[in-house]
């Protein structure tokens, strides 16, 4: 009987030993992206609106996006993200060298998370990666708002339908090569509800001494039907010591066609404000294929127009049409 009650005390001990093997181990994730494109316009001179974001006249011919990479380990309550990203897209949306992402988080309880580090914008409809995006070329909204903060947040889900978030960073076009030399900071919150978010930024920008950026941003959707889909995004931003600023609005019309094929159309309506005000357009005509479960064709064919000279790249032109077709793929 001893030797019974001594083996099933044994087995126990392992078992127990086993589980807490495992829960030490914690899980880790491995998943990126990588895309290239070809693009060509229909007006004399290089580039290609909404590719990429310093240099868009480099946009021309065959290019390289971007190779994405996100690493992401979760022990307990804590974890850790490292997002990585190489490229001429990467180059423009990066704060510090190679790193899009790089941040620590603490889930004080089912509904609460802190974050602290770098983190990508809350703001907006579209993202840094093409793989998140039904378009591959980026709304003018995109360019214009920031890519990225470097600071703390709170996340606090309420219930399944309302979210809240707070934040505390750095001015947002601060990159690590600048640093903080100002010490102008941004506050920055969130509401969220079934799908839909209020965003607003208020702070310094980039260093300049204007602290009185403000920024507003809507962003939602909904499903009009199985497969039909509409986006929405409209912003609005003022300094009153700059005295600059934009406003905008851009929809999201899309249609799953099948499992594999989707159309969408996106017009979108900017303006920048300042001692003078510059309006453009921009209409993009996007097909979306999945040739397999991890890669997929962009093709955008886009028209920008403006009366104002600000069609990104194109300053001399009132309206520049161009194609472009991607290949983006997701692991």
């Amino acid at each position: 009987m001893k030797k019974i009650i001594l083996g099933i005390l044994f087995i126990g001990s392992l078992t127990i030993t086993g589980q807490e093997v495992e829960e030490e181990k914690g899980t880790f994730t491995l998943n990126g992206t990588v895309d290239t494109y070809g693009t060509t316009n229909f007006v004399d001179g290089a580039g290609t609106p909404g590719i990429l974001i310093a240099n868009p006249q480099n946009a021309n011919g065959f290019g390289l996006g971007f190779a994405n990479t996100v690493f992401a380990y979760e022990k307990g309550k804590a974890g850790v993200v490292a997002d990585l990203a190489f490229g001429p897209k990467a180059d423009d949306a990066n704060l510090a060298g190679a790193i899009n992402q790089l941040y620590a988080y603490y889930n004080l309880s089912e509904k609460v998370t802190v974050t602290a580090g770098q983190f990508n914008t809350f703001l907006g409809y579209e993202v840094i990666s093409p793989a998140a995006n039904f378009n591959y070329t980026v709304s003018y909204l995109f360019n214009a708002g920031p890519f990225s903060h470097t600071g703390i947040k709170l996340d606090y889900a309420a219930s399944e339908d309302l979210s809240l978030m707070l934040a505390v960073t750095n001015s947002h076009a601060i990159s690590s090569a600048d640093g903080n030399v100002g010490g102008e900071m941004q506050i920055g919150g969130q509401i969220g509800y079934k799908g839909q978010y209020l965003n607003l930024i208020y702070g310094g920008v980039d260093g300049s001494g204007i602290t009185d950026n403000l920024f507003l941003d809507y962003t939602g959707g909904f499903d009009l039907s199985d497969s039909f889909f509409v986006g929405l995004n409209a912003a609005y931003s003022h300094s009153s010591d700059a005295d600059s600023g934009y406003q905008g609005v851009a929809l999201y019309l899309q249609n799953s066609f099948s499992e594999t094929f989707a159309l969408g159309f996106r017009p979108e309506f900017f303006q920048a404000n300042g001692s003078s005000d510059a309006t453009v357009t921009a209409f993009t005509l996007t097909a979306n294929t999945s040739l397999t479960s991890n890669l997929k064709l962009i093709t955008d064919l886009r028209l920008d127009s403006s009366d104002d000279g600000a069609i990104e790249v194109f300053a001399g032109e009132k309206s520049v049409t161009a194609l472009t077709i991607a290949a983006v793929y997701s692991f």
